[in-house]
């Protein structure tokens, strides 16, 4: 029987990420806390990648797997004691295998001087002629040059790699049962048509409600299976936390709340750069030195927890610090400078917290590798707004700061509230929508106007015509409804033609070509087979407060 190399490379290189996931966060934890069944863990690892390696002809990831398990029986053994030196050379050794699996794609796996080097550090550890505080090598700072590819071999591009879920065997067997039942109900149904076996059209509406009810469960569990654990998301960090705790003489505790709880495996992949920001942001200014943790009668040792939790359909991510606070102060002084607003010490602390989400808004003294420069933040908030999430950030002077991310269970379907405008449609996402108001007829004077402003029951709405937002050529209706979305910055008001109510909106990405269009997130088919646009809600709440702003005197 003739073997699929590519496919098995690809489960090599699927198999190498969870291997070194798990090396790293075992690492870590057994510098923190030496314990054998760590050890264990970590020495099966390695052998594994080795094994691996020689099933799929990598000799040389096979020949520096083996220098890396020799050590950890040292270790394993008790021969050698852990030490930081030690495990950071590990970590090390780690990185250097993942530099080598990042090369199996173009067939270039060979040892280059710089990981030899390495394994001729971990075999003198091995001998014990390196003591704690010898030489450590850092693999991430290793500059190679690409080598030829090796002859004989098709190269397995890089973006070709599979995305892999694992699923339960019970959840395939019932959706093979669920397409068979589909099936059938189909086929009753087309029966049903081309014959005379239906007697009435209340008949074959019922018909057609089963199959859609076998649909929905179909989709349903399609939605279930895409939907995956937060925990190896939030190990991932395990490791930066200890390079950068380390890096600043800093000593940080990771602690993980809700690691079962699931999300889509979409929503997943595009939140691992906002936590990477928060993450950092957090060491570099909110935890404190051990000195001066001392000082303030804290624990030397700090902790940083990953918290996730279901809320209201949502999922709520928070990174949670016990540092100093945002220094409320710096804030103001940074807020006035860059005239983000007039009186900031007058504005409520959500508010003026919401601040440090501005493009190039900084309340650091100096510039670190990691932050400093204003744009990290930005970034979360950036990247979250994408996904349809909010972004919100608590602090306590003194005892620390809580940046919470609420968002969507999943990035395929949504709840959706649809209007119209002229003869086109729009998705409004419904967990946005606060209320739906007619227009007063003092508007209709004013028709022609982009924005303006209304007084619902004391409080003042900015509202957007999207007629004109999205420059239809159509004449306005006589009755103009107004959709009022609420947002954290806000409420605006959408002003439309029609109200066609709620529906399940399955998204389709735009293509290139769209993908920068102001106020628009995405796209749907609709049931007539139209296209109806889905509408950025945050991004219209700042269209409207921008044009508020350059309006006023």
């Amino acid at each position: 029987m003739e073997i699929d190399h590519d496919a098995l490379l690809k489960a090599f290189l699927v198999e190498c990420d969870e291997l070194f996931a798990l090396m790293e966060e075992q690492l870590v934890g057994l510098e923190q806390q030496p314990d054998p069944e760590r050890l264990r863990t970590i020495f099966r690892a390695a052998h594994t990648l080795k094994g691996n390696a020689t099933c799929v002809a990598l000799p040389s990831f096979a020949e520096f797997a083996h220098v890396v398990e020799d050590l950890l029986e040292r270790l394993r053994t008790g021969e050698l004691g852990v030490s930081h030196e030690l495990v950071s050379l590990l970590l090390s050794a780690v990185d250097a295998m993942r530099e080598l699996r990042e090369r199996v794609p173009g067939g270039q796996v060979m040892l280059t001087a710089h990981q030899r080097g390495l394994m001729a550090l971990m075999t003198r550890w091995a001998r014990k002629e390196l003591v704690a505080g010898g030489e450590v090598v850092d693999a991430r700072d290793s500059s190679t040059s690409p080598l030829p590819e090796q002859p004989g071999r098709k190269p397995l591009a890089e973006e070709e790699r599979a995305r892999n879920l694992r699923v339960g065997i019970n959840k395939l067997d019932r959706m093979v049962d669920l397409i068979g039942e589909l099936s059938i109900a189909q086929g009753g149904v087309t029966a049903m048509l081309e014959g005379d076996r239906w007697r009435s059209r209340e008949e074959l509406l019922e018909a057609n409600r089963a199959g859609e009810r076998l649909l929905r469960e179909l989709q349903e569990l399609v939605m279930k299976v895409r939907m995956v654990p937060l925990g190896p998301t939030f190990r991932q960090y395990v490791r930066t936390v200890r390079d950068l705790a380390s890096a600043q003489g800093k000593q940080v505790e990771l602690v993980f709340e809700g690691e079962d709880v699931e999300m889509d495996t979409t929503v997943v992949d595009n939140v691992r750069d906002p936590l990477l920001h928060m993450i950092r942001n957090a060491i570099d200014h909110g935890i404190e030195t051990p000195a001066v943790r001392r000082a303030r009668g804290k624990p030397e040792l700090a902790q940083l927890k990953l918290r996730a939790s279901h809320d209201s359909g949502s999922i709520r991510i928070e990174v949670i610090d016990d540092g100093a606070g945002l220094d409320k102060a710096r804030i103001i002084e940074r807020a006035r400078a860059l005239g983000l607003s007039r009186e900031p010490e007058a504005l409520p602390d959500e508010e003026l917290f919401a601040l440090i989400f501005e493009p190039g808004f900084s309340t650091a003294q100096e510039i670190t590798p990691t932050s400093g420069r204003g744009v990290g933040m930005d970034v979360v908030r950036r990247n979250v707004e994408a996904l349809r999430g909010k972004v919100t950030v608590q602090s306590r002077e003194g005892q620390g700061v809580t940046v919470s991310l609420r968002l969507p269970l999943t990035f395929a379907i949504i709840d959706g509230f649809l209007v119209g405008v002229g003869s086109e449609t729009y998705v409004v996402p419904l967990d946005a929508v606060h209320e739906c108001v007619e227009l007063p007829e003092s508007t209709h004077e004013r028709a022609g106007e982009r924005d303006g402003v209304l007084n619902l029951r004391g409080e003042p709405i900015p509202f957007l015509r999207l007629r004109h937002l999205f420059s239809h050529d159509t004449v306005a209706p006589p009755r103009e409804s107004m959709v009022i979305v609420q947002y954290q910055q806000g409420k605006v008001g959408l002003v439309v033609d029609t109200l066609h109510g709620e529906s399940q909106t399955v998204i389709k990405p735009l293509g290139m070509l769209f993908k920068d269009l102001p106020c628009i997130s995405g796209a749907s088919i609709l049931g007539n087979g139209r296209i109806a646009l889905i509408l950025d809600d945050a991004a219209l709440l700042r269209e409207a407060t921008r044009s508020r702003s350059s309006a006023a005197p």
